[in-house]
């Protein structure tokens, strides 16, 4: 292996995006990580201006000619990504002057921040989420244990009852005690969430979609816009079928009711899935992870309850449960992932990320 051939494998396996700026501040080299970061290939950025990848072109420019001016290294915080067809986002960057075969250029080193910020939420809504679990395995338990007495007595108060002949309302209140006591130990199963570990297999996250907006197409019965925006080109994931079908209904199916409770004229689920790469999640860095946002155009979530939305027992909705989102955490965490969301009056995302296995 040459020298060159050593520094562009270097290169390339980086994860901080680095691009080299000859002196006109054209693009002449391009890593993996920067593709990935600006989603664009080297061949469409090869020979294109450096200061149009930013939102402030004229302080890219100021920045980058002063850096070749000065021979002194420049750091830039906090600036705006522009790349046509690519996602708005953030970056630090920092310009080091450099001289390769006599030619004056530049080094640009750029590392995404929303990521770190999204990290940092993650890692808090995970810290959460388990305390939060745990906390609820112990009050399942110790309120099962009562309920179970109860039930047992009233099904003898009901026997006792039958055989003295004392029908009517004496009765109907014993099996009201029955059904209500069997209704709150379902409530505690659904908080314990799934009473058995996951299936592994491969499967298209697709089959999953497809699943889900069918139920929501015969539930709605035409009354739903379903958009199916997917990327083809998304390998399979390891996962419980079951499970993720669960997870993907229960964040549909609060979007679906989100829109038909709000004023909007036309009620809109949107499912799209993308490939990412190199990402992080919990701590755990990903090659590829698949992307499914599930979006409705309702009226968005409540700013008090945002932050807590994945909470058990917090809901937006006066019928809701409160629990389905917080059985959908617990679903794709058990499958590696998470979910996230972003929220606003008219466009509502959330976000479910799960590995793909190489």
């Amino acid at each position: 292996m040459t020298s060159d051939q050593l520094h562009r494998l270097l290169l390339d396996n980086l994860n901080t995006a680095v691009l080299l700026l000859n002196a006109e501040l054209r693009v002449s080299y391009i890593n993996s990580a920067a593709e990935s970061l600006l989603q664009l290939s080297g061949a469409r950025l090869r020979g294109s201006q450096a200061s149009h990848l930013f939102l402030d072109q004229e302080m890219s420019i100021s920045t980058l000619e002063e850096a070749l001016r000065t021979g002194h290294p420049h750091t830039r915080r906090h600036e705006y990504l522009s790349v046509p067809g690519a996602e708005s986002s953030q970056v630090d960057y920092t310009i080091t002057p450099v001289e390769l075969q006599g030619e004056n250029m530049l080094l640009m080193e750029m590392q995404p921040i929303d990521r770190f910020l999204k990290i940092n939420r993650e890692e808090a809504l995970l810290s959460v989420h388990d305390t939060s679990k745990s906390l609820i395995r112990g009050l399942a338990h110790e309120i099962k244990n009562p309920l179970g007495g109860i039930r047992g007595a009233a099904q003898l108060l009901d026997q006792e009852i039958a055989e003295q002949g004392l029908e009517g309302e004496t009765r109907e209140l014993c099996q009201i005690i029955t059904t209500e006591t069997d209704r709150l130990r379902n409530l505690v199963d659904r908080l314990l969430g799934p009473n058995h570990l996951p299936i592994m297999a491969s499967l298209s996250i697709h089959e999953v979609t497809e699943h889900v907006a069918a139920l929501l197409e015969v539930e709605t019965r035409g009354r739903l816009q379903l958009v199916r925006d997917y990327d083809p080109s998304i390998p399979d994931i390891n996962g419980d079928r079951e499970q993720l079908i669960q997870a993907v209904l229960n964040v549909a199916r609060n979007a679906m009711q989100a829109v038909f409770e709000s004023d909007q004229p036309s009620p809109q689920v949107c499912f799209r899935s993308r490939v990412h790469r190199s990402f992080t999640i919990a701590g755990q860095f990903h090659k590829v992870i698949c992307r499914l946002d599930i979006i409705d155009n309702g009226p968005g979530i409540l700013e008090e309850i945002k932050e807590r939305i994945f909470f058990p027992m917090i809901s937006g909705r006066s019928e809701g449960s409160g629990l389905g989102l917080t059985i959908a955490q617990t679903a794709i965490n058990g499958h590696q992932g998470i979910i996230e969301c972003e929220s606003e009056p008219g466009n509502t995302c959330f976000s479910i990320y799960l590995p793909i296995k190489a």
